[in-house]
């Protein structure tokens, strides 16, 4: 058995690793989209490294655009297999494959119109949102915690990672050679004292083990910090200096956890009366389908709900539906808090809201999770004096701020708690990916110390003999 690393390898984007078993079948783990990569962002999406028309099987860990954002190009440059996956996991790909082939769409018909007018050739999308809905009939779902045979010598169980609705971690068992291989899957890790899902599950004994490692050498603040930092910034901003605050948000995940905190402080009475604004079509439609999975939230919201049927809404939010409607929040001068995708703040509505609020000092954008350093978002964290958008500049006048808390991904003892249901022993080899190359040394040195032998940290398109 071989693997090779086709993204998230020593960054955070683009996760796809290519399982090579020695009777000639190819799975690929997760197919994902670089993301926020600065100018080498389209040639990274569009180049594979392998070819898709030898791939048999794609095993997804969670719906994420950097875990299955290029699902439609593979189906379009040739892949005819079957997509495993969670239950959640496939409703909510879905939804997120045609909002980025929308995105893409759009994005690319506002620059084609200044490239039009510097006599520029005009580019195109990856994929349209055709191409998205023909990987719709691809899928196939697998509940948590049962073995599935995907064919002879090959089968596939799922373990709830913690992350986001539906994530999980992929546990392989590979009959080859007349031995029996098992190969495990992280996909993202989520959080033991996560405010709204369960905490990751054990997962059974492995030989090899594909982990990410984000926050490999970060300890985050206590969750509960974050509802207080929120309500700081939104008095600061709307109350004081009568400004928007603009939060860019994942549709998946974080708009809801925002949403959670926001509606807390409304039970508690400490919520400013002004208006709060989703205003992303594909954060509507991810809250009203994670509504209906209330079984995979952890046992405080299980009791909230007893008290409140809907922890995601509260008095003053409004839901935005249209480009029309988008684009009155940017002439409405009233103080409000706009909560909008993407998270990285690199394309989407959001990307459009900064550029319209980011010159004037009684705004604040205000940043709830990674960015990779390329994207607007990283840029913003940097404090820069001026900021390209939209291939224009603007000063950078409003304040930059940022709440870590919030994060889905678990810190370094989050990651180490999910494997100590290993016999470190008995693991062979782990293979760090979906990390910055800095952060995996340190994560590696604490492997080693808690006795995992041999620890590997792939470059992009490296192979790696896992016998």
């Amino acid at each position: 058995m071989k693997i090779t690393f086709h993204g998230a390898a020593r960054t955070v984007t683009g996760s796809k690793h290519l399982v090579h078993i020695n009777n000639g079948k190819k799975i690929l783990l997760d197919c994902g989209m670089f993301q926020g990569m600065g100018p080498e962002t389209l040639e990274l999406n569009s180049t594979w490294g392998f070819d898709p028309l030898e791939v048999d099987h794609v095993i997804l860990s969670h719906a994420h655009i950097d875990h299955t954002g290029l699902l439609p190009k593979l189906v379009k440059d040739g892949f005819r297999g079957k997509i495993f996956c969670t239950p959640a996991t496939a409703s909510l790909t879905k939804l997120l494959l045609v909002d980025s082939a929308h995105i893409q769409e759009m994005d690319v018909e506002y620059v084609n119109r200044r490239r039009e007018r510097e006599n520029r050739p005009p580019i195109s999308p990856l994929y349209t949102e055709e191409d998205a809905v023909k990987v719709f009939s691809l899928f196939e779902t697998v509940p948590y915690n049962e073995s599935y045979k995907i064919e002879k010598g090959i089968e596939v169980m799922f373990t709830d990672c913690g992350h986001i609705l539906g994530s999980s971690a992929v546990n392989l068992l590979i009959h080859e050679d007349g031995d029996i291989k098992r190969l495990t899957f992280s996909g993202d890790i989520g959080r033991y004292n996560d405010m709204i899902l369960r905490a990751p599950a054990v997962f059974p004994q492995a030989d090899h083990i594909i982990m990410e490692s984000t926050y490999g050498n970060r300890l985050h603040e206590v969750a509960t910090i974050a509802s207080d930092k929120l309500l700081k910034h939104i008095q600061e901003t709307c109350i004081d200096r009568q400004g928007k605050m603009v939060i860019p948000a994942f549709s998946l995940g974080r708009t809801q956890e925002i949403l959670f905190l926001l509606n807390r402080l409304s039970l508690e009475n400490r919520l400013p009366e002004i208006d709060y604004y989703v205003d992303s079509p594909l954060s509507v439609k991810v809250t009203e389908l994670i509504r209906k999975y209330p079984d995979y939230f952890n046992e405080d919201v299980q009791k909230l709900l007893k008290q409140d049927d809907d922890v995601f809404s509260f008095p003053g939010l409004k839901f935005i539906e249209t480009v029309e409607d988008s684009k009155r929040l940017n002439d409405d001068r009233v103080p409000c808090v706009i909560i909008s995708a993407s998270g990285m703040a690199e394309a989407g509505r959001v990307k459009h809201h900064i550029a319209n609020n980011i010159a004037s000092s009684r705004n604040t954008i205000l940043m709830t999770g990674y960015c990779e350093p390329n994207s607007l978002g990283g840029r913003l964290k940097q404090y820069p004096h001026e900021v390209k958008i939209f291939g224009e500049l603007f000063p950078v006048r409003a304040e930059i701020a940022e709440i870590s808390s919030l994060s889905a991904h678990g810190d370094y003892q989050d990651m180490l708690h999910w494997l100590s249901c290993q016999d470190a022993d008995k693991v062979k080899k782990i293979f760090l990916v979906h990390g910055e190359y800095d952060v995996q040394t340190e994560f590696r040195e604490k492997l080693l110390i808690k006795g995992f032998k041999e620890v590997d940290i792939p470059a992009r398109h490296q192979s790696i003999d896992a016998d």
